[in-house]
């Protein structure tokens, strides 16, 4: 199951501490197994992150910027890792769960693993959707929904906010400036989701669910599935069907090619910092395309099916390095 978390549509003042949404506030949306959750526009969580000066990463110019104007019929959608923030938001989230004694190592490792396979493969079977879920799982497994919000706003301020995508950001903001609402879609944990949509002032996001009991404890166990591939696809159906978008006038940004299903249900996809196979498909099929990674040209070169050659000795490197990083 998803669950989205609802923010306003403009920035306020940065919170003066660690807050979440209320999880009484659940409702479930129409035609999925998702279900959804609200922000209240005064509650502190609601705050701007950082927007930076976008000149330090210039934008690799492909194609021209697609037409962003005031249209209540339009909406964006936003993939998160590698699109919004640089690196994938679970691992932030698990190294700051490793640093409070919440799990061991090797869960960690695993998790690493499946994100490296994730990226590099750019496919999955369903034995790697569920070593996905397991070790998503095992991060909070016994812990209350209080307690990794409170952790997630502690891992936005120490890992997330100064990775923000300066371009990707800005575009968000173009989206909000004309009134349109701007909506994060994430596999990440919707505690994850939902701080740093807030943070950003966007509107909201749908992100995966884990179950947890009346005391809000997790159970180990998700509702319905990862919010990954075809699914995000199908709650943006739904979230559209809602809220009366026209899916021909909407907008929605990706870094990978699982994201094909998202993408290709709106008028207005844009790659962004594109995997080969989805810069491939954008080239071919004329989409708007981005790429905000400082020194790389491979958007305009072709260059990121290479990456794929030294893809083995990098995890084993990252394996062997990862335990001191964790520590730092």
């Amino acid at each position: 199951m998803v669950e989205r978390v609802t923010g306003p549509d403009s920035p306020m003042s940065r919170p003066d501490g660690p807050t979440g949404p209320p999880s009484d506030h659940v409702e479930s949306l129409p035609g999925t197994d998702a279900s959804a959750i609200s922000v209240e526009p005064t509650d502190p969580l609601a705050a701007a992150g950082p927007l930076r000066d976008t000149t330090a990463h210039p934008a690799i110019e492909i194609t021209p910027e697609p037409v962003i104007h005031p249209d209540r019929h339009a909406a964006a959608f936003f993939d998160l890792d590698n699109t919004v923030i640089q690196g994938a938001s679970l691992f932030h989230l698990a190294k700051g769960l490793y640093r409070r004694g919440f799990f061991p190592t090797r869960v960690i490792m695993k998790a690493l693993w499946i994100q490296i396979y994730f990226r590099v493969a750019g496919h999955e079977n369903a034995g790697h959707i569920e070593d996905a879920r397991s070790a998503s799982l095992g991060f909070i497994e016994g812990h209350t929904v209080a307690e990794v919000t409170d952790i997630a706003n502690e891992v936005y301020e120490d890992s997330i906010a100064e990775r923000i995508w300066p371009g990707t950001r800005a575009i968000a903001q173009m989206h909000l400036d004309v009134g349109q609402q701007v909506w994060l879609v994430t596999a990440a944990p919707v505690e994850v989701a939902g701080v740093i949509a807030a943070r950003l002032g966007l509107t909201g996001a749908l992100g995966t669910t884990a179950e947890h009991d009346a005391d809000g404890v997790y159970t180990g166990r998700l509702k319905g599935d990862l919010l990954h591939g075809p699914a995000k696809a199908e709650a943006v159906r739904a979230l559209a069907h809602e809220h009366g978008f026209e899916l021909a006038r909407c907008f929605a940004y990706s870094d990978s090619f699982n994201d094909l299903p998202m993408l290709s249900l709106v008028g207005h996809p844009c790659a962004i910092n594109p995997d080969g196979r989805l810069l491939a498909h954008a080239v071919e099929q004329d989409w708007q395309v981005r790429d905000y990674r400082t020194g790389r040209r491979a958007a305009r070169f072709g260059l990121l099916g290479a990456a794929g050659a030294g893809a083995t000795a990098g995890a084993v490197a990252t394996g062997l390095a990862v335990r001191r990083y964790l520590k730092r």
